[in-house]
């Protein structure tokens, strides 16, 4: 396992990446009510999680993945209790985030010989349905009718795979460019 970072997370890019990763959660938690049809708009936000967290992978080593993880946690749990969310809300993100970004990095770090490609697609297809599932099942269960919370994860689940998938294609794109 590795559990040194490549560079360190006091190294620009992980320490950008970081900020970026416990930003993108900020964002998914406080529009995590707001939907569009069954699209809930923290989903957006959410999203670009899965591609920033495989890039502290890449850019500062397993070690910084975790310090990203706790970051994001603390500082989303602190803001969330500052602007008075419910409880359910809070204690829904906590534990998906948590569970599906541990089992993610998991994942990833069990295929990290392979390509980066596969790392991220095998991390994503467990911690994006696991993420969906659980956190819309904790937020929303009581609230919401079966057919809704349905609804929710599939739309969760696709946006999630669609925007996920762009970045990488994104981040990949531009580091084979920069590597020729």
């Amino acid at each position: 396992m590795n559990h040194s970072p490549a560079r360190g997370l006091l190294a620009p890019l992980p320490l950008l990446l970081v900020t970026l990763y416990a930003l993108s959660i900020l964002l998914a938690n406080l529009t995590l009510n707001t939907f569009i049809g069954p699209l809930s708009v923290g989903t957006v936000f959410f999203a670009a999680v899965f591609t920033l967290r495989d890039r502290i992978h890449r850019a500062g080593g397993l070690n910084s993945v975790y310090i990203a993880i706790a970051a994001a946690l603390i500082v989303n749990t602190t803001v969330a209790l500052v602007t008075d969310t419910q409880w359910r809300f809070i204690g829904a993100s906590f534990l998906g985030i948590l569970l599906s970004e541990l089992a993610d990095t998991a994942v990833y770090q069990r295929l990290i010989q392979r390509s980066w490609w596969t790392r991220v697609l095998a991390s994503n297809a467990v911690s994006v349905p696991l993420d969906s599932i659980l956190f819309t099942l904790l937020a929303f269960w009581g609230d919401k009718s079966t057919g809704q919370i349905v609804s929710i994860i599939a739309a969760d689940i696709l946006v999630k795979y669609l925007i996920a998938a762009l970045l990488a294609f994104r981040v990949g794109r531009a580091a084979r460019a920069a590597a020729a």
